[in-house]
């Protein structure tokens, strides 16, 4: 009897084993189970991540772009207008001295005896006329010429015989310009 009792005991033991195994494979499951979710969900929210700061760069390289275009655009504007300033800048003291010029022509154009008082306002005129020259600033050429209205100021016309019309017989006030723009219209008188 007795190894009947032994073989009871063996077999218990064995199936106690048994169960305890079955036990440990399946909390080893849940274990195991459990990590890969907790993987899969970490994965998941590192790669929800991911996208965000991806979309968060590509915000921030637009605002870049955008603020480097700015910053060009302005600097490319206050380039052109320095250069602008610089090219132009004697345009409003060349309109001043302009009558003074004149006022030295008509001085000229008036006979005198004094030699030394032309010479003298000769010099002047001379010299003022070179300075604005070094400046930029130039007669514009009217007489005989086809009017143009971008840079004459038709005072009258007439009809004279021999000479086509349109053309300039006649300048009244010499007009200049400062480099390529019109400082003073030439005023004149046009054939009809």
């Amino acid at each position: 009897m007795m190894s009947e009792e032994v073989k009871d005991a063996v077999k218990t033991e064995v199936e106690a084993d048994e169960e305890k195994q079955e036990k440990e494979q399946e909390t080893e499951k849940e274990t195991t189970a459990q990590p890969d979710d907790d993987k899969d969900m970490l994965i998941g929210k590192k790669d929800k991540e991911i996208e965000e700061l991806k979309g968060q760069v590509a915000i921030l390289k637009n605002e870049y772009a955008k603020a480097y275009a700015d910053t060009e655009n302005t600097r490319k504007r206050l380039q052109k207008e320095f250069e602008t300033r610089s090219k132009y800048h004697i345009q409003s003291f060349a309109l001043e001295v302009l009558p003074v010029l004149d006022n030295c022509e008509r001085a000229l154009a008036q006979e005198t005896n004094d030699e030394a008082y032309r010479k003298g306002v000769e010099m002047i005129y001379n010299q003022l006329r070179n300075a604005l020259q070094k400046e930029g600033v130039t007669e514009i050429e009217a007489l005989n010429q086809p009017f143009d209205a971008n840079w004459h100021q038709a005072l009258m016309s007439e009809e004279c015989e021999g000479v086509e019309p349109g053309m300039v017989t006649q300048v009244l006030q010499k007009g200049y310009k400062l480099k390529d723009r019109l400082l003073r219209a030439a005023m004149v008188k046009v054939s009809a």
